[in-house]
């Protein structure tokens, strides 16, 4: 359906910043909520943030509400993650996400996932 490929992972200090970005191949991008999630080694893949179909709408984990910001720009098929302050217990694999249905106005929560992207290597210093 979609072909997600994440980059702008690496490494960073506690208190850095960086810009994930996910590039969505396919004329439908533009019509899916779009998330990212992540998963550190030996745990669950967990939620991190959601953007409705033109950005109306985002919601956040409470674990990263106020330091990260999803934005998307469907002109260029990508959606981004801008991550402030991380932590060291931000470190994991990032993974951009379609909704599992396209057309949501509104997000209250985790998405149900459609489609995944391969994850980026994201590692924040003590």
């Amino acid at each position: 359906q979609l072909q997600l490929v994440e980059s702008g992972g690496g490494l960073v200090q506690t208190g850095g910043s960086l810009r994930l970005s996910c590039a969505a191949s396919g004329r439908t991008f533009n019509n899916y909520a779009m998330g990212w999630f992540r998963q550190a080694p030996g745990k669950e893949r967990e939620f991190v943030a959601a953007i409705s179909w033109d950005g109306g709408s985002t919601y956040y984990a409470e674990s990263v509400k106020g330091r990260f910001t999803i934005s998307r720009d469907n002109a260029k098929n990508t959606v981004y993650l801008q991550m402030n302050s991380l932590k060291p217990e931000d470190t994991a694999v990032y993974y951009c996400a379609t909704d599992r249905n396209p057309g949501r106005w509104v997000v209250r929560g985790p998405l149900n996932v459609g489609s995944w992207g391969q994850g980026t290597q994201v590692t924040v210093s003590s």
